[in-house]
């Protein structure tokens, strides 16, 4: 009898070649993924989990035929154990919360793809949520808005306890000198943490991770 594969299988739906062998080529760099299909739409993504029932479909938001909702959809009966990761170009916060709505535990942008991918998938096979860091702010608003996620602890999976102690600091009007005292690290080391927990959450501006904690104050517990 032939022994089954350990290894992690997928299947990428997406309409644009070039893009689904770039995919393809970091994927099967890691010795844990094996790819079992490669489709180009929507209906076709759906013959072929029906037949193959992959671990993991990567799709792409907008495909021909059927798009990816639309495919995530045929499969809202309980019986398909396909975990799904949504591919797009748009940053938008109606879209993003249609896909979660749907029980899609994946989301990354198409233009962070190639890095951010592997880690994904690793993520949604622990049946855990990955979006890609500049999609965080719409990630903190859908909880906030369902109230079904607590934000804080959507935080403390993204940061280490010292970013996450820093940005309860930061919520608290606390200079980087007084962090840095609070700490007992230099003001240089609170400037780059400030910058990993800017990179995490998506936050782009001199300002954005003060409003961030102050907007998120509630929720961000010492």
């Amino acid at each position: 009898m032939e022994k089954k594969s350990s290894k992690i299988r997928i299947l990428i739906a997406d309409d644009h070649p070039i893009f689904r062998k770039g995919l393809r080529f970091v994927i099967e760099n890691s010795q844990q993924f094996e790819i079992v299909s490669e489709v180009e739409n929507g209906l076709l993504a759906i013959e072929h989990i029906e037949k193959l029932k992959p671990d993991v479909a990567i799709l792409d938001v907008d495909m021909p035929i059927k798009s990816g909702i639309d495919v995530v959809k045929e499969f809202q009966d309980g019986n398909c154990s396909t975990e799904f990761i949504f591919l797009t170009m748009f940053k938008e916060q109606d879209l993003f919360d249609e896909v979660i709505n749907n029980n899609v535990k994946g989301y990354i942008l198409k233009d962070s793809a190639l890095t951010e991918i592997v880690s994904c998938i690793e993520s949604v096979v622990q049946k855990q949520y990955y979006f890609s860091s500049a999609l965080s702010n719409f990630a903190v608003q859908h909880k906030r808005r369902n109230n079904d996620l607590d934000t804080s602890n959507f935080l403390t999976e993204k940061l280490t306890p010292t970013e996450y102690r820093i940005l309860y600091l930061v919520s608290k009007h606390n200079s980087n000198k007084e962090i840095a005292n609070e700490l007992n690290i230099s003001v240089r080391t609170v400037e780059h943490h400030r910058a990993n927990i800017c990179y995490k959450l998506g936050l782009k501006g001199s300002n954005a991770l003060l409003k961030f904690a102050l907007e998120n104050k509630a929720n961000i517990k010492s």
